[in-house]
């Protein structure tokens, strides 16, 4: 009997920290796990217990201590089960023990030994490499977001016994992808812009706001096709970028949220939470943090139908991850940093009976209903909001024009050039994708006006009574509409439209 190092990470935000799995092996009968666990890392000795006798195997009878070091940062979860029962095989010499600590070792256990997969493994798979570990051994489930890591081997088993008989007899093949499979370019989508009837200059802001990755709020009356809009508003987003790519299926993998069989997230989410939510569930927190509705929209759409629905206190949380781009979730003894990132899509009616200001249609609202209604909503937020835009119904002959109108592949093409503009411009900042993350010292050298523009932009900021937030954002959307025109200046033309984009009055939508 004797004393075994294994290795495992607690992950924390969507970063993970190498813990060292102690196990010692001495006389006496007892079974203590210590190092700050939770309950779930404290009942492993009771999966380990099972797996290990119904295997064949033997749960030595003597005192076992296992210390998860650092001793001062809290272990939780599951994945402990399978670090500390090879630890424990080591230590009573049923495995050799000379190759254990060149692996990161992570699963949870079920009672016959079946290894179930981990949240997190992407985060656990880069601290594996940055380490300087050989390999990673996972569960099979987990083998595709881990295996995009360079550097790294990755050792996929479905059950302990191919972990004991990798130990003894040698590893298999590692497992390995192609990233260039997994980046392969969607060109169909399910839901397409050419299916749309009418609605041309919703689709231009739309094509705006995907180009430079903007907020946007439509308003219109029930049935003019805000929500059919916003969701086919995916397939005109550029495609991601590697970088983009893996600090989002971070963000999905610490949150067991990774769809389909795992491995990258490729295509940029979409995020529609009910009007019910909470406001945690939007931002992130709990009793273990997790990550909200908000990093789970990173680089992606966050869309809000029936925005005025939402608790106020919901959307008021949002205010500071949409000006910084990230939401931090504090506790007493330590905090987490989530990436939040997001396109803001909200949509809402512009009174409760949703016929305010329709060309046919009678308002029934009572008097004062209305404004109660928009005071929902407070000035901050649409002030954070880059572009508004009122949604009106479609008519008869532009619904039954049987020709189908520019496919999303084409406007696609559009905002792909205008992005590629703006990776050339912000090719020395790593965090800036896009024009709306832009900040704010750094607008007088990319979106320089000139004397002409000067002068429309005093005129729209006295006339709109506009806030000096909003007249930043609205320098970005002129850039990003330049950018569409493959103009290096901002001429009054793109400036003119991006403060249409800021006209509506607040009092009445549209009047």
């Amino acid at each position: 009997m004797g004393f075994v190092k294994t290795f495992g990470c607690a992950v924390h935000g969507i970063s993970a920290t190498p813990i060292t799995v102690e196990v010692n092996i001495d006389a006496g009968i007892n079974f203590h796990i210590v190092g700050l666990p939770d309950n779930a890392v404290k009942e492993s000795q009771k999966r380990i217990d099972a797996a290990l006798k119904i295997n064949g195997l033997k749960m030595p009878g003597k005192k076992i201590t296992v210390n998860l070091a650092p001793a001062d940062i809290r272990k939780e979860g599951s994945a402990y089960d399978l670090p500390i029962a090879v630890g424990i095989l080591a230590a009573s010499e049923q495995i050799p023990n000379d190759k254990i600590s060149n692996y990161v070792i992570m699963g949870e256990l079920s009672l016959d030994g079946e290894i179930r997969p981990v949240r997190g493994a992407l985060p656990i798979a880069l601290e594996a490499a940055g380490a300087g570990f050989q390999g990673l051994i996972l569960p099979t489930q987990n083998a595709r977001e881990a295996a995009v890591v360079n550097g790294l081997k990755v050792y996929t088993m479905s059950h302990i016994n191919e972990v004991i008989q990798a130990f003894r007899t040698g590893f298999p093949e590692p497992f390995e992808i192609k990233l260039e499979e997994e980046f392969a370019t969607k060109d169909e989508f399910e839901a397409d812009f050419s299916e749309v009837k009418g609605q041309e200059n919703i689709k231009r802001a739309l094509e705006i706001a995907a180009a430079g990755g903007h907020n946007i709020l439509m308003i219109g009356p029930p049935g003019a096709g805000k929500t059919m809009l916003a969701r086919r508003l995916g397939s005109i987003l550029p495609p991601m970028s590697l970088s983009e790519s893996l600090e989002t299926t971070k963000i999905h993998s610490v949150a067991g949220k990774l769809p389909g069989k795992g491995g990258l997230v490729v295509e940029r989410p979409f995020r529609a939470p009910h009007h019910t939510i909470s406001d945690v569930a939007l931002v992130g927190g709990g009793t273990i943090p997790q990550p909200g509705e908000i990093s789970l929209a990173h680089n992606g759409v966050l869309f809000l139908d029936e925005l005025p629905e939402y608790k106020r206190t919901v959307l008021e949380v949002m205010r500071q991850p949409l000006e910084d781009r990230i939401v931090t979730i504090s506790r007493a003894k330590f905090s987490i940093a989530y990436p939040a990132s997001f396109m803001l899509v909200a949509s809402m009616n512009p009174c409760p009976c949703g016929f305010y200001n329709h060309p046919e249609k009678e308002c029934t609202c009572q008097a004062g209903v209305v404004q109660k209604y928009l005071n929902r909503l407070s000035g901050p937020l649409l002030d954070r909001i880059d572009i508004h835009i009122e949604v009106t119904p479609v008519s008869f002959r532009e619904l039954s024009d049987s020709r189908k109108a520019e496919s999303s592949m084409s406007i696609r093409e559009r905002v792909v050039k205008a992005r590629s503009m703006q990776s050339e411009r912000f090719k020395k900042h790593e965090s800036i994708h896009a024009n709306a993350q832009m900040q704010a010292g750094m607008l007088r050298t990319v979106c320089r006006i000139d004397d002409a523009c000067h002068q429309l932009m005093k005129t729209a900021m006295e006339r709109l009574g506009l806030s000096a937030r909003a007249y930043d954002r609205i320098l970005k959307v002129a850039r990003t509409i330049a950018d569409l025109d493959s103009s290096n200046e901002i001429q009054p033309q793109h400036l003119a439209e991006a403060i249409h984009f800021r006209s509506l009055d607040r009092s009445g939508w549209g009047a």
